[in-house]
């Protein structure tokens, strides 16, 4: 007779996204997940499978918790313009703050794992181009509110937007001198 499991699924899967956004993918031990999510090594296996499916299991959790609901205040009323400064400035203060420089799960998994795992670079890819669709509405709706000049390449804005984000996580994670992160908003904001 199978033992009923004595543990959250959702809870333990947020404690393993927590280590692997922490360490990384290679430097996270079996016994690190082990010992972070409270669980035996048969529950974690039985659960998850291995390592690799707990890790993209941990994306996904990682988009639907965090990055969503990050993200989703571009859905903001009032002010497109101003929806996307109030963004871009609060994302660049949060980067700044994070003490455990932990930057973005995403750009963590796209720098390390992106290049040799197509099922990683595949959920990397899908967040972002989630994300720069997000950019891309909310440039359609400045647009239409007469804030932004007429005919410029919207996409290529969200685009932008988006790697630009990236790219301050990253410089917060190695370097985060808030003077410096604020030089990169500054720049992104000109671009409106």
């Amino acid at each position: 007779m199978a033992r009923h499991k004595e543990f959250d699924r959702e809870t333990v899967l947020e404690k393993a996204m927590t280590t692997f956004w922490r360490l990384g993918y290679e430097a996270t031990s079996v016994q690190d997940l082990v010992e972070e999510m409270g669980i035996n090594r048969a529950s974690l296996y039985d659960t998850f499978g291995d390592k690799r499916t707990l890790y993209l299991s941990a994306l996904d959790y990682y988009r639907q918790k965090f990055v969503t609901g990050v993200f989703h205040q571009l859905e903001q009323p009032g002010s497109a313009k101003a929806v996307l400064a109030d963004f871009i400035r609060t994302f660049a203060q949060d980067a700044v703050l994070d003490r455990q420089r932990k930057g973005c799960l995403l750009t963590n998994s796209a720098v390390e794992l992106g290049p040799h795992d197509e099922d990683c670079a595949q959920r990397v890819v899908e967040n972002l181009r989630w994300i720069e669709d997000l950019f891309y509405r909310l440039l359609l709706r400045a647009e239409a509110q007469e804030e932004l000049t007429p005919g410029r390449d919207l996409q290529a804005l969200a685009r932008f937007f988006t790697s630009n984000l990236q790219g301050l996580q990253v410089l917060a994670k190695v370097d985060p001198d808030p003077a410096r992160i604020q030089d990169v908003v500054k720049v992104m904001l000109m671009v409106l």
